[in-house]
């Protein structure tokens, strides 16, 4: 997607950039990612937005199980390894050889702290994913207590699935607070949404400007 009408169109950034946003379902994902979204948009980035698990069939498989039942752990995880080996090789990858800035909303992380909040092994899955899927540049996690996520999706009308009850949030929350990796950032999301999008926005102009220092360094 390109930053249509701009004059100072910068185009490609090295390598392009992929950002995760992490969070359970409420810590505000989809507004950070929006602000992410436009900030490429000002700035001229050549950027495109998209989640997991995806729309393609593997990935509805497994939106569908949030609402009708879960599956095995066994099961959700084959899924899940299914669905990202085609999202890496048909849209992630590529995207990324053309220098794209790429939003994911949630990615093998996700997997790592819902699915390891089950009994799965976060480390093993976190293992296996990273054995082909690409590093991410950066990864906010959006930080939240699970009072406070599970009343926000409650104002929007919603309802919580599967993935998002009470009494295994505080597990996820855990796993993902533990997970240590050098691109990983903690953001308070219990805050207002414009002081969480302005943090977030200046994570990734510090990450594109890395990005772009290094490519001219080569």
């Amino acid at each position: 997607m390109r930053a249509k009408g701009n004059p100072d169109f910068k185009g490609a950034v090295p390598g392009g950039v992929l950002l995760v946003v992490e969070g359970v379902d409420g810590a505000g994902k989809s507004s950070v990612l929006k602000a992410l979204g436009d900030y490429c948009e000002r700035e001229g980035f050549e950027w495109l937005a998209s989640r997991e698990p995806t729309d393609g069939p593997t990935g509805k498989k497994i939106r569908a199980s949030a609402q009708s039942g879960r599956l095995s752990l066994a099961e959700e995880l084959d899924l899940f390894l299914q669905d990202r080996r085609e999202h890496v090789s048909e849209l992630i990858r590529p995207a990324l050889e053309r220098g794209v800035v790429v939003l994911l909303d949630r990615y093998y992380f996700s997997n790592a702290a819902y699915q390891g909040a089950r009994g799965g092994s976060p480390e093993k899955i976190l293992a296996t994913n990273e054995m082909f899927a690409p590093q991410p540049d950066l990864v906010l996690l959006l930080d939240c207590s699970p009072e406070v996520s599970l009343e926000r999706i409650r104002k929007r009308g919603s309802v919580p699935d599967e993935f998002e009850r009470i009494e295994s949030l505080e597990a996820v929350r855990r796993i993902f607070l533990s997970i240590q990796r050098p691109f990983f950032k903690r953001v308070d999301a219990s805050r207002e949404a414009d002081f969480v999008a302005r943090e977030c926005e200046a994570y990734l102009q510090s990450t594109i400007e890395e990005k772009r220092r290094m490519g001219a360094a080569r």
